[in-house]
């Protein structure tokens, strides 16, 4: 399985099997990195503005796959486990700890690079490619399966449900959400008065 920089799992064998879109793509299979960032790499903006700003790792017949694109980026918007599917519950105003980690598959930055070349392992040419990239793919899971991905042999793809611990962690929070949907005038909630009107 693909490794963290720390050397833990981190749950699939090919990240960006699990990528449904690169952050940068329009509905209509466009590069917006290209048109609205272009001044970041003009020659790749230039490339992308004479094919009308297509895709190419989109396309289903195109010559790239997502790990071609310098730009790729893939984080998930959904606020729910990937693994198990437990929905994020957030108390408001309070600083509880979220239900959900983002979890990466790829790395942004040069950290998973050195690791990897201070391994002195050989590669094949693409996977260099790859790590030259340093693309981000991150997923959103929850912490119990988050310490079990980097703790043991689960993957992303187990079929599970969530964890018991998870399941009351959360139901405690919908709890509280209902008690925050009760209404209570401010006498009532701070003393004020008899609570009788008038």
């Amino acid at each position: 399985m693909e490794k963290t920089p720390r050397g833990t799992s981190v749950g699939v064998d090919d990240p960006y099997a699990t990528v449904d879109r690169c952050d940068h793509l329009t509905d209509d299979g466009r590069c917006r990195y290209a048109a609205e960032h272009g001044h970041h790499d003009p020659e790749f903006a230039r490339e992308r503005h004479e094919d009308d700003l297509r895709c190419p790792a989109a396309d289903p017949e195109g010559e790239w796959d997502w790990s071609d694109c310098p730009h790729f980026r893939a984080r998930q918007r959904s606020k729910e486990c990937v693994r198990c599917g437990l929905e994020e519950r957030r108390v408001a105003h309070e600083n509880e700890r979220p239900l959900l980690e983002e979890h990466h598959l790829k790395y942004p930055d040069s950290e998973a690079r050195r690791a990897s070349d201070a391994s002195g392992e050989q590669s094949d040419p693409q996977a260099d490619h790859r790590k030259e990239l340093a693309h981000e793919i991150t997923v959103y899971i929850c912490r119990w399966c988050h310490a079990k991905i980097h703790q043991s042999w689960a993957r992303l793809d187990d079929d599970v449900a969530p964890d018991p611990e998870a399941i009351a962690e959360a139901e405690g929070r919908r709890s509280k959400e209902h008690e925050e949907f009760g209404f209570e005038t401010a006498a009532d909630r701070f003393g004020d008065g008899d609570g009788r009107e008038g």
